[in-house]
């Protein structure tokens, strides 16, 4: 069993254990593709008031989990913070869902950016799953797509992680610790 020298996709691998390069490529596009899917998504979430004066935009989509309630619990802090904060909560989820689009597009700290959209997809598919016309197995693909991402680290080919990683690997900086372990 030999094992290959750190490079430009990573870490060192054992022989077999990286994707060939048809598995980088569905790597690459899996990524990029969930990367242009939030940069997509954050594209009608307007300020100022993403919604709430004419009932659509972010503020509708929220409300569909307190009128087709999913999950009681979420649908009580939908209803008892969220609501009263809809605005900060607005601009939090425009900086979050652009952010991950980025983040993800790049293949920066995507190890953490994929598990910020596993929580960003269970929380949408929990506001609208009860909703009529909804169709489930989006929110389960997102998921699904996420933790692959997450699982293969996928920012290590063709990303700036797998450009970085080697540099951080070897610095003794607590933000280059964090970046490691994120990406």
């Amino acid at each position: 069993m030999s094992v290959r020298t750190p490079g430009p996709v990573g870490p060192a691998y054992v022989d077999g254990a990286l994707p060939d390069l048809a598995g980088r490529i569905a790597l690459f596009t899996t990524r990029v593709v969930l990367g242009l899917l939030w940069l997509q998504n954050s594209g009608w979430k307007t300020p100022p008031d993403f919604g709430r004066s004419s009932g659509s935009g972010l503020y509708r989509f929220t409300r569909l989990a307190i009128e087709h309630e999913v999950f009681a619990p979420y649908a009580f802090v939908v209803r008892e913070v969220v609501f009263p904060n809809f605005i900060a909560f607005g601009w939090l989820v425009l900086l979050v869902e652009a952010a991950l689009g980025a983040f993800l597009l790049v293949g920066l700290a995507t190890r953490f950016w994929a598990l910020v959209g596993v929580v960003q997809s269970a929380a949408i598919g929990l506001s609208v799953l009860g909703a009529p016309g909804e169709w489930s197995w989006a929110y389960y693909l997102m998921i699904a797509g996420h933790l692959a991402v997450f699982g293969v680290a996928a920012g290590r080919f063709w990303g700036l992680d797998g450009v970085l990683r080697p540099q951080w690997e070897r610095s003794n900086s607590v933000v280059a610790r964090v970046m490691f372990r994120a990406s």
